[in-house]
């Protein structure tokens, strides 16, 4: 017989009542004791994790990875996110879930041209992303603003004001976002510039289609080929990768919307190449791949990146990602961007996994003499807006927000544990380039600048 009795109607959750629940996980951790960090009490040797996390991975390209990581402390950071999601998840944490960028630092930002046309400045880097802690992303951006305030030759005091700057933005925007009707915050998009970011937007203007044609590719027996990469990379790929990254291009339009899959079809790929970027990423699979859409001015560059687990999912085993990693790099990159890459998808080749991308298009990045002196404080605030608007977007605004409250009690933390962990991957670069002397690690002597081509 059907039930009659009444339905008890669940009662909705306040604004306020969110951000109780939040004031309740600082008896998880307290605020203040989020500084907190003690390298000696890991359980493991720093390079052997290093080591292990490189499995499956281009054995002919590891050299230049260990060779980018040697190159600086900021360097070693930047490869060494296996290594700092080991160390988090030995620490207390609130348990409030966002999802995370995963690799949060001061490059990993960067201007690219939105779906309407108009360059905008966002995070533009997803290969760890995954739900998780947002404390962990706030950790790691402050490391990160220490680690490359000092290589661009700041003062510790500059360093940790700039975090300072970092961490209150966060907290000040997470306070406005928490106040925000969940429609307004999923379109807010920041178009505001500073001094820094002017800088990233000018050098994305000049990265249009037509320049990266001339820049990337010749003229041979009348047709556009990639350049030859200086210095050449050790690593042979053979046709069949090429034909199959090709081949991948048909599973990968069905992760489109229809309207982009037909924009998509009217391309034909015209050469594919294999290239090594970033830091993290060097020794990963990545195929770019030259098309045009039946005229020379209208190029258009994918990228096929392969994507293992975020060094974080062994210590989040319960996260709800996708089993695809190129869909949970994809997924990432939408839950915490208003607005991402038109051609924004995945696919498989060869049993791994890829996420798919456009390269190069209208694309720029920070460098070392944005962030010297005032220009890191600014270029710090405009970060902790950004995380913040990401993590409001994916996660639980009132709640995180009633954990950082009015004070700035977190904030200090912040600058203590950014100097902290910054000191220690510091260490950590010393101790790595010790196992190179020592013929622990062989790294390359030589070793292709970093480039970008990331997540936009």
């Amino acid at each position: 017989m059907p039930d009659n009795k009444p339905q008890t109607k669940k009662k909705l959750m306040t604004r306020e009542d969110r951000r109780q629940a939040g004031q309740l996980c600082r008896n998880k951790i307290k605020r203040v004791d989020q500084a907190d960090w003690n390298p000696k009490n890991r359980k493991f040797d720093v390079i052997d994790l290093l080591l292990g996390a490189q499995h499956g991975r281009v054995p002919e390209l590891l050299p230049i990875k260990w060779a980018h990581m040697a190159a600086s402390p900021f360097g070693f950071f930047r490869g060494a996110v296996p290594l700092m999601a080991a160390d988090l998840a030995t620490l207390p944490r609130t348990d409030l879930m966002a999802h995370l960028c995963g690799d949060a630092h001061v490059q990993n930002l960067g201007a690219f041209e939105a779906p309407d046309g108009r360059l905008i400045f966002d995070i533009n880097d997803f290969d760890e992303t995954i739900i998780g802690p947002w404390e962990w992303d706030v950790k790691r951006m402050s490391a990160s603003l220490v680690l490359a305030g000092r290589e661009a030759g700041n003062s510790d005091k500059q360093c940790k004001d700039a975090v300072l700057a970092f961490v209150r933005s966060y907290r000040v925007w997470m306070g406005r976002f928490s106040e925000m009707p969940w429609v307004d915050l999923a379109r807010f998009q920041i178009y505001r510039e500073v001094s820094p970011v002017r800088s990233v937007l000018r050098n994305a203007e000049r990265a249009t289609p037509p320049h990266n044609l001339k820049k990337l590719t010749v003229l041979r027996d009348g047709k556009h080929v990639f350049r030859k990469p200086e210095p050449p990379i050790p690593y042979k790929v053979s046709q069949k990768e090429k034909d199959d990254a090709v081949a991948s291009l048909r599973a990968y339009k069905q992760t489109l919307l229809p309207e982009r899959a037909h924009f998509f079809s009217q391309y034909e790929v015209e050469d594919v190449t294999f290239r090594v970027v970033g830091t993290g990423s060097v020794g990963l699979r990545d195929y770019v791949l030259l098309m045009f859409g039946g005229a020379v001015y209208d190029p258009l560059f994918i990228q096929i990146k392969e994507e293992p687990k975020s060094a974080y999912a062994p210590y989040l085993p319960d996260s709800p990602v996708p089993a695809h990693q190129g869909q949970r790099t994809a997924e990432g990159g939408r839950a915490m961007q208003m607005q991402s890459d038109v051609f924004l998808g995945w696919t498989s080749i060869a049993g791994r996994d890829y996420v798919v991308r456009q390269l190069r298009d209208h694309k720029a990045g920070i460098t070392a003499a944005d962030l010297k002196g005032k220009g890191l404080v600014e270029y710090a605030q405009m970060c902790g807006e950004l995380l913040s608007k990401g993590h409001a977007r994916s996660g639980n605004p009132c709640a995180i927000y009633g954990y950082l409250g009015n004070s700035d009690r977190f904030d200090k933390a912040m600058a203590t544990f950014g100097v902290s962990y910054a000191d220690d991957a510091t260490n950590g670069w010393a101790a790595l380039k010790r196992a190179i002397r020592d013929g622990k690690i062989q790294a390359a002597k030589t070793a292709p600048p970093t480039k970008k081509g990331k997540q936009k």
